[in-house]
């Protein structure tokens, strides 16, 4: 009791004792840790990153507020600059990294005064609008860091745009007196003029050791292929003049010329031109009748007539873009902004972003010597052709060439592309203009970039009741090493097909499916005993294709498991006088269609074929008993964007537009019809989703005078 009682008598004594010593410690602890977390919560979840926080605007960071640098006279000069440099050999792709988003990051240097010892500046302008705007399109992209060590490429907030306004020498020295400058490996510089006269060089002459160039003039000469980038020359009136977007077709003139300062060689032969083809060519010049300012750079006169340009670029289907004393000419762009297809006469001229634009495909590239036969050259081309090229022109503006911003951001995409070349965008995707799609897929098949070799293709063989040659095609398919399983759709209602003892004995299994109609449609149905991803349609009376062709066809498709590929090829052509849309199975350059007599595609187009057509496609082809190869080609073309391919030099089957005596299309009315169809499918879809190229695809060595056993197809048959 007597101890209880003493514990009990000194505990509560103690305790308050405790808490006042202690609770200063505990509440400090506490506000501590506190802090800390709200600290910890605010640089986690504020919603501005770190990156984004230095803005390349003149309107928050001003020239004059940027600090001082003094150029000392002996401060070092960069080399000259490799014209040997390649990704290889002057780019540390080391730097770049491993990145999951697969893209390099780009740290731009803080802005800086740059100076010579007597306070001279190496630039006569500054920090031009056009490089600022180009910085600050760059920080606010996703290609940006702040973080000097996880750059990748590193750009200079030095100002070489403009060569003309540069002190050549001191700015080589504020290059290589940047912290990370190292020989220039890994630095981007921007220069739309270069040179000066009175040779005016096309590259940048100022020295930049190994930098890349992102230059506005290079000719085959300077340009160093995969290496620098060829950018275009910026126009001013881009941000002045907003020229609405022109529906393709015939133009008031059919040639103009509007460049002021054009060699009076070039200006006497297009002269003469004139006087040659009258008011079909349009030769402008600067007015002498007003006075100079920013007033008459956007008028052009013609014997006293004034013109507002650029919008008088509008009015002419072509438009002649001469070499003047550079290279690079800002008329480029303007023409392109009206829709104008450039006639482009500068020999040697490396084309702006050529790496991956297809310039076929939106200019008319002529040599200077043949400046006379220009107008003849220029007829020659096809209406067709020339609406084509028109909406190809203004998309290249408007994705590439429409403000400073486009053009870095391309320039980057382009460095972009060949740090992580697995990732790289594709040649359709650089050179195809949005279309409208029913799908919002580009790419409908889900499956590797290329298929697995061992499945091999399903052959689908469309009969009626031609026994005789359909045992000759299922003989000639069972030859394809890569046959995977033969089917047979019976299309016959009226009849049985053969008792199974009297079909070709084949190695492959070999079904027949029985039609409940007769349609044509039924040859693209999703049939379940067809495993494979790869389908070979094909007719039954289609014997003359070699095993060789067909297994080369497979090889193909497996490249390209989104196409059709197929041997015939077809082409659609608008008819001016009649305001429609032509079929032409005559020999051409150009195809658009694959006839799928015999045809290797995805199997997830039979799906789409049978349950997605547009509108009542699929059963106007049903009752019309034609035209179901056409109505494949469009829905193909229109899923992915993409154009069919062509192999071998196989340019018919039986030829049966082309000789009278039995079956469907043999009478003129066919001819007719699938000119119907092309019209009324491309009516269904609302637009016209056929692609229209210039190539095929032959195997290696197939005409090369070799021994037959060395080449892996020997026999790849006639046309």
């Amino acid at each position: 009791m007597c101890a209880s009682g003493k514990y009990t008598s000194r505990g509560p004594a103690l305790i308050p004792r405790m808490k006042t010593k202690h609770r200063i410690y505990y509440i400090t602890l506490f506000s501590v840790v506190l802090l800390g977390l709200i600290a910890t919560g605010m640089f986690q979840f504020w919603p501005h990153s770190i990156e984004s926080t230095a803005e390349w605007s003149l309107d928050r960071r001003s020239v004059h507020d940027a600090p001082l640098v003094r150029l000392p006279v002996s401060s070092p000069i960069p080399e000259r600059g490799d014209l040997s440099c390649r990704m290889h050999t002057c780019f540390d792709v080391y730097r770049c990294g491993y990145n999951p988003k697969n893209r390099i990051k780009v740290y731009i240097y803080p802005l800086q005064r740059f100076v010579d010892e007597v306070g001279v500046p190496i630039s006569s302008t500054g920090l031009s609008r056009e490089y600022n705007d180009l910085l600050s399109a760059i920080s606010d992209s996703d290609f940006y860091t702040d973080d000097v060590t996880r750059a990748c490429l590193f750009v200079p907030s030095i100002d070489v745009l403009n060569q003309n306004s540069l002190r050549i020498r001191e700015t080589a020295q504020a290059l290589a007196m940047l912290p990370r400058w190292d020989k220039g490996m890994n630095h981007l510089l921007f220069n739309m003029l270069p040179g000066g006269p009175p040779d005016y060089s096309t590259a940048l002459d100022v020295p930049r050791d190994r930098a890349l160039l992102a230059g506005g003039g290079f000719s085959t000469w300077t340009y160093r292929q995969g290496y620098d980038v060829s950018i275009p020359v910026y126009s001013p009136l881009s941000a002045d003049v907003e020229l609405p977007e022109k529906q393709p077709g015939p133009r008031r003139y059919f040639i103009l010329s509007s460049q002021t300062a054009i060699h009076r060689e070039y200006r006497a032969e297009l002269e003469r031109l004139k006087e040659e083809n009258g008011e079909a060519l349009l030769l402008l010049d600067k007015c002498s009748n007003l006075s100079q300012g920013a007033a008459s750079a956007r008028k052009r006169c013609y014997k006293g007539q004034v013109f507002d340009y650029p919008q008088i670029l509008q009015e002419s289907s072509f438009c002649v873009v001469l070499r003047g004393a550079r290279l690079g000419q800002a008329t480029l762009s303007d023409v392109l902004q009206a829709g104008c297809i450039p006639v482009i006469l500068a020999d040697s001229y490396i084309l702006p972003f050529s790496e991956v634009l297809d310039w076929k495909r939106a200019s008319v590239v002529i040599p200077e010597e043949k400046l006379p036969e220009m107008y003849t050259i220029l007829k020659s081309i096809p209406h067709r052709q020339v609406e084509e090229m028109q909406r190809q022109t203004r998309w290249f503006w408007d994705a590439y060439f429409s403000s400073m911003k486009a053009i870095g951001m391309t320039a980057l995409e382009i460095i972009n592309d060949r740090i992580y070349p697995y990732a790289a965008r594709t040649y359709e995707q650089w050179n195809n203009p949005p279309v409208v799609k029913w799908s919002s897929v580009n790419s409908p098949l889900f499956l590797p970039l290329i298929p697995p070799r061992s499945p091999g293709f399903t052959a689908v063989v469309l009969t009626y009741d031609r026994i005789e040659s359909l045992f000759r095609v299922i003989t000639e398919i069972s030859k394809v090493p890569s046959l995977a399983k033969l089917l047979v759709v019976w299309n016959n209602q009226n009849k049985s097909p053969p008792e199974e003892s009297l079909w070709p004995k084949i190695a492959v299994p070999l079904k027949v499916v029985r039609t409940k109609e007769n349609k044509l449609s039924n040859r693209f149905f999703p049939y379940d005993e067809i495993e494979t991803e790869a389908v070979l349609a094909i007719d039954d009376d289609i014997i003359m294709l070699t095993s060789d062709e067909l297994q080369f066809g497979y090889e193909v498709w497996r490249e390209f498991p989104d196409r059709l590929v197929g041997y015939p090829g077809r082409l659609h052509l608008w008819d001016h006088e009649m305001g429609k849309w032509k079929y032409e199975s005559e020999w051409t350059n150009e195809v658009s269609m694959v006839l799928t007599g015999a045809a290797f595609y995805h199997k997830y187009f039979n799906y789409l074929y049978t349950y997605k057509m547009p509108g009542d496609i699929k059963n106007w082809v049903d009752a019309h008993m034609n035209c179901e190869d056409i109505a494949m080609n469009f829905l193909v073309a229109n899923i992915t964007g993409k154009a069919p391919i062509k192999v071998t030099p196989r340019k018919k089957f039986k030829c049966p537009e082309c000789t009278a005596i039995d079956g469907l299309s043999l009478d003129q009315t066919h001819m007719v019809e699938r000119s119907e169809c092309i019209n009324k499918f491309a009516s269904v879809f609302g637009t016209m989703p056929l692609k229209v190229v210039e190539h095929r695809a032959d195997p290696v060595l197939y005409k090369d005078d070799f021994p037959e056993k060395l080449k892996s197809f020997p026999n790849i048959g006639s046309l």
